[in-house]
């Protein structure tokens, strides 16, 4: 099911690719984004419980300015092993930052984060490793249409229900300079929810956030359902929602990581409570810099068209984060003990 707001990959130069296993004790999975052509890289850590890698490179003072991919995973902190698989895929296509004559000695930076789904499929020690990460890697494609409970959103829960993968993007205009067209950009989102909050209202049985669906309100006996299915389930100790937002605009690496800050708006729209301290709410920013904004990175005091510019990608953003949220549990199907949204209001869902 693809969301009336599109998918991270209509931003060019974007491909995503999923690997899970569920059954026989597995209930989990790995995500990657993958940029073949580079991205400018930003992040932004929330909540009391994170399991990342790399995120230290990102900084903007530090060296590294371009990656290539993002794994996102399930598994806890075992499960940032995912990411050296993508990292060995991504070193056969040379691709990394280059560390010598060789055009093949490169190091992949590739940066993770997990979320807590341990012993959902009845297995605690079934979870991702390398392989996962570079089938994910391998599989990765610009026009996906897997979404819900796939890779990373495997073992997902939300909230009580079936969490999983969802994603949407925008088209828009931002000002350019003075006497010149205004500039189309992409921006998309995706999102693994796995939240302890919810993304959807008890009371009236509709996402928090509803974006470009129709959602319908459900009648009494699905809401009625809904809500005791919830309260049955109860809260999951350890949980996180993370994710990625791109773009086709050149962003510097500090733009990039306010990107990545203002998508956490989003989520605390769609997931409520968002940024507990057993969540570990992670957001990674790729600008794959096909869109010049109008300007120079970094001056943003000196060039009022550049700032404003900036606020139009910053604010899709945090939507398309808040619709690939709500998108993750619409999407999603029962795939072990958590119910699925779409099975307990079918009548909500949009067409």
């Amino acid at each position: 099911m693809r969301p009336a707001g599109g998918s991270i990959t209509d931003v060019p130069g974007i491909r995503v690719g999923h690997h899970e296993r569920v059954g026989r004790g597995w209930q989990t999975g790995t995500t990657t984004v993958l940029a073949p052509g580079g991205a400018t890289p930003g992040v932004d850590v929330r909540g009391g419980g994170p399991g990342t890698r790399e995120t230290d490179a990102l900084a903007p003072a530090n060296l590294v300015d371009t990656i290539h991919a993002v794994c996102l995973t399930g598994g806890s902190a075992y499960g940032l092993a995912a990411a050296d698989g993508v990292m060995s895929w991504l070193e056969r296509a040379g691709l990394g930052v280059p560390v010598g004559p060789d055009p093949a000695h490169v190091v992949p930076v590739v940066p993770a984060a997990v979320i807590f789904d341990l012993g959902r499929g009845g297995r605690f020690d079934h979870r991702p490793d390398a392989a996962f990460g570079e089938r994910s890697a391998r599989r990765a494609t610009a026009r996906q249409a897997r979404w819900g409970s796939v890779g990373a959103g495997a073992g997902a829960i939300a909230g009580g229900l079936q969490g999983g993968v969802g994603t949407a993007s925008a088209i828009v205009a931002a000002p350019a300079a003075v006497g010149d067209d205004p500039i189309e950009i992409v921006v998309g989102a995706l999102a693994v929810v796995n939240a302890n909050g919810a993304v959807i209202d008890p009371a009236s049985g509709l996402p928090w956030e509803r974006g470009g669906h129709a959602f319908k309100r459900p009648p009494a006996a699905e809401r009625h359902a809904l809500r005791a299915a919830v309260a049955a389930a109860g809260a999951p100790a350890s949980n996180t929602t993370i994710g990625v937002v791109a773009t086709s605009a050149r962003l510097g690496k500090a733009e990039a990581g306010k990107l990545a800050e203002v998508a956490h708006d989003g989520l605390a729209r769609a997931v409520r409570p968002a940024h507990s301290m057993v969540d570990g709410d992670t957001i990674f920013a790729m600008a794959t810099g096909a869109v010049e904004l109008p300007g120079v990175a970094g001056r943003l005091g000196d060039d009022r068209t550049r700032a404003a510019a900036l606020n139009v990608v910053l604010r899709a953003a945090a939507t398309s984060f808040a619709e690939a949220c709500t998108h993750a549990v619409i999407a999603a199907h029962a795939v072990g003990e958590a119910p699925a949204y779409r099975d307990l209001c079918p009548s909500a869902m949009p067409c």
